[in-house]
């Protein structure tokens, strides 16, 4: 018996860290840092996700054939011997020094066991090697990529650049396993606070972080930035024009001068400059699906391919991406759901298996499902706690898909947590916040109430693929709740929770074959109420990164509006004592760094229950 072949892909040490190990080109397991170690878009050292990988397979780091690895930042040797001899807590903390020093992948330099991928490339592997499609297209659009002196492809006739341009955009054609660049767009190196500020660069995600920046104080909200759009005005000249295949990104001028400088929620919404932020969303993202459709167009006239695949962080923009399918010459397009640079680690991985080893694509993505799975005792020892038993009733349900939708069509908000976690930014029904679309206060409740975020940011319908028709505009599947569709006038009424301002809403099509358990969640909501429709939203609250353990969600659900959980067959439901503890156990998370506080909360609940 020939044994199978172990691939680690890995991104390292930027943001998003995050890694994926195939086993005879199919995933076993794929995590990004933030999940495990709970700060957002964790950047530094690999070893926790390469943990997390080996031990969801049973497999040692030795087992393993090929490890594949990008940093966007410089090659990954290169990176490690400088993050030997300098201080750069961000990408090594002193903690994770010694942690690296003792690990066999760090200072590992390239060989026949380990690899280095350029960051587009990739991204690219990422998108078609996964995909549905045999032969088409593929775009890459990010911030910022490898410098050009790092591209590990061969890069295209009439697209060299200088040593230190980095990548923007990249095209390719693909055919089985075989991929070949076509064009490469370059961000010229520029001056600013950094030698490597990619927000003033001329380019497309480089300029949409660049707006992110400017309204919301965060490069990597451009998720917000998208939401936003809808309720400016596209005013003034454009921040994107094409010229030819040349982009043209002018320089703002000095009336740019409110940069958002506060805090809070409260700073953001009661800003007089809120108005100016929100026209210029509106003008980054209708300038951006412009320019995208029309290198869509472009790069279907250069491949004639009927299929497009996309990936890079602009990839998460479902608007433009609804825009292409829509609009493009392309008859089918895929987005890989970790499009961004999360998903690197799965590209790295599948450049390995194929291009590397001359293995034959042997992987389609119909979930994102690629986390490790918990049992059910680890879901019993998570709500053990004396405060669960204080505040929520415990039991087992065989009929937990009927029961949570039982509670969603009574008002009620459910934490959902099945099988592995979803590996990109979305919520696809593994870790997910659900409720009752029907309800028009629903948006602003779970806004306000339980994720604790601004109130003009909208929520995403999961709905039975088989009945998506009904409720939403255009055909095709959107299992990754990476396309935006315009609802239907006369369901738009019925679903007004998940409805955005301008009458579109990020749809997720569930199928039975795909998701048995949320299928039959949303389908029994369907029989209650004659709406096969549920608000889905990620588990986690605002700042945070989704949970991925039990645990997670289970401390969540205590300091959480959320009124019930269901991990499993596992439902918790709180009861009449939860509210006066909501206050106690908030201010216990706030205080987290001294584990006194939630120590000394257990025995005060433990005594009450003793008494």
């Amino acid at each position: 018996m020939i044994p199978a072949m172990l691939v680690l892909g890995i991104n390292a040490y930027d943001h998003d860290v995050a890694a994926c190990l195939l086993r005879d080109g199919v995933p076993v397991a794929a995590v990004a840092k933030e999940r495990i170690t709970r700060v957002k878009h964790d950047a530094g050292f690999y070893g926790e996700v390469v943990d997390y990988c080996l031990d969801a397979a049973g497999v040692r780091l030795e087992d393993v054939d090929l490890v594949v690895r990008n940093s966007y930042v410089l090659p990954v040797a290169e990176l490690e011997r400088r993050l030997l001899q300098e201080d750069r807590p961000y990408n090594l903390t002193p903690s994770e020094r010694l942690e690296a020093l003792r690990h066999p992948l760090f200072l590992a330099p390239d060989s026949a066991r380990v690899a280095t991928v350029s960051h587009h490339l990739a991204h690219a592997w990422s998108a078609f090697a996964a995909s549905p499609f045999r032969e088409g297209a593929v775009m890459v659009v990010d911030g910022v990529g490898s410098y050009r002196a790092d591209v590990t492809e061969e890069v295209p006739a009439g697209s060299e650049a200088p040593p230190l341009a980095r990548e923007s955009e990249s095209w390719y054609s693909f055919r089985d396993a075989t991929l070949t660049p076509l064009w490469k767009a370059w961000l010229e190196p520029t001056r600013g606070f950094m030698n490597d500020e990619f927000i003033r660069m001329a380019g497309l995600g480089a300029l949409y972080s660049r707006v992110s920046t400017y309204v919301f104080g965060d490069w990597n909200k451009c998720g917000e930035v998208m939401g936003l759009a809808p309720y400016g005005r596209a005013a003034g000249e454009p921040l994107l024009r094409l010229d030819g295949d040349r982009l043209v990104v002018p320089e703002w001028t000095a009336e740019r001068r409110h940069p958002f400088l506060g805090r809070g929620d409260g700073e953001w919404e009661g800003s007089p400059f809120r108005g100016e932020w929100e026209d210029l969303a509106r003008r980054a993202q209708e300038d951006a699906e412009e320019v995208l459709l029309a290198r869509a167009r472009r790069l279907h006239e250069l491949t004639g391919a009927e299929n497009l695949c996309i990936a890079g962080g602009v990839g998460l923009n479902c608007v433009a991406n609804g825009r292409i399918l829509e609009e493009s010459p392309f008859r089918r397009v895929w987005i890989q759901p970790a499009a961004g640079d999360d998903g690197i680690a799965l590209g790295a991985a599948l450049y390995g298996h194929s291009a590397l080893r001359g293995r034959p694509r042997a992987f389609e993505q119909r979930t994102a499902f690629l986390g490790r799975t918990y049992d059910a005792a680890a879901a019993e020892e998570a709500a053990r706690g004396a405060l669960v038993a204080l505040s929520a009733s415990r039991r087992r349900r065989a009929d937990a898909p009927d029961r949570a939708a039982e509670l969603l069509a009574a008002g009620k908000v459910v934490g959902w947590v099945q099988g592995g976690s979803e590996f990109g930014p979305r919520a696809l029904g593994h870790r997910s916040i659900l409720a009752d679309p029907r309800d028009p206060g629903m948006k602003d409740h779970v806004n306000a109430r339980v994720k604790h975020r601004q109130a003009f940011r909208p929520f995403a319908p999961a709905v039975l693929a088989e009945r998506a028709g009904e409720w939403f505009v255009g055909e095709g599947e959107s299992p990754f709740m990476l396309l935006a569709r315009r609802v239907r006038p006369e369901a738009a009424e019925r679903i007004p929770a998940v409805v955005h301002v301008d009458g579109t809403a990020r749809v997720q099509t569930v199928r039975r074959e795909d998701d048995p358990l949320f299928h039959a969640l949303i389908e029994a909501f369907g029989r209650r109420t004659g709406v096969p429709v549920v608000l889905n939203t990620s588990f986690n609250l605002r700042g945070e990164p989704i949970v991925e353990t039990p645990a997670d969600a289970v401390e969540c659900f205590l300091r959480s509006r959320l009124d019930a959980l269901v991990i499993g067959d596992l439902v918790l439901e709180k009861g009449r004592l939860h509210r006066p503890l909501h206050r106690l156990v908030a201010a216990a998370a706030r205080a987290r760094g001294s584990l006194r506080s939630r120590a000394l909360l257990e025995n005060v609940a433990r005594n009450i229950l003793e008494e």
